[in-house]
């Protein structure tokens, strides 16, 4: 079934882009704190994930003539909805958690969280079947 398919092609990429999540967080909480360092390491997951899927999973649903960058703006508006999800679980998990490793655990049940939301919205809104 290709919905199958893509669905465990997300998911893939969605490993990737939890470890360009992690990488950047960790190498800019330092000088920017906890909160802020995430918003942009979602961000830089964000873009690794849309040009992932884009190439991988959903490359047979990218029509001709459609402009780049309104993909990739419309990609990073439909991931809100997950992105609440993820940064609200994010948040929470530094709250219960201590340790070196709360904040990778916090980026992982968050991209869980948010995962579904994020399959649907970037299966049915920004790669629709043309």
């Amino acid at each position: 079934m290709k919905i199958g398919r893509e669905f465990l092609s997300f998911a893939v990429v969605g490993v990737v882009g939890l470890v360009v999540d992690v990488v950047v967080l960790y190498v800019l909480a330092p000088w920017l704190g906890w909160y802020v360092a995430r918003v942009l390491s979602f961000l830089a997951a964000a873009t690794t994930t849309w040009a992932f899927n884009r190439r991988y999973t959903f490359a047979s649903r990218i029509g001709e003539g459609g402009s780049v960058w309104r993909e990739y703006l419309g990609y990073l508006v439909t991931m809100l909805g997950g992105a609440v999800l993820n940064y609200g679980a994010y948040v929470l998990t530094l709250h219960w958690v201590e340790g070196r490793w709360a904040a990778a655990l916090g980026v992982a049940i968050g991209s869980l969280a948010g995962m579904g939301a994020n399959f649907l919205s970037a299966r049915y809104l920004v790669f629709r079947a043309r």
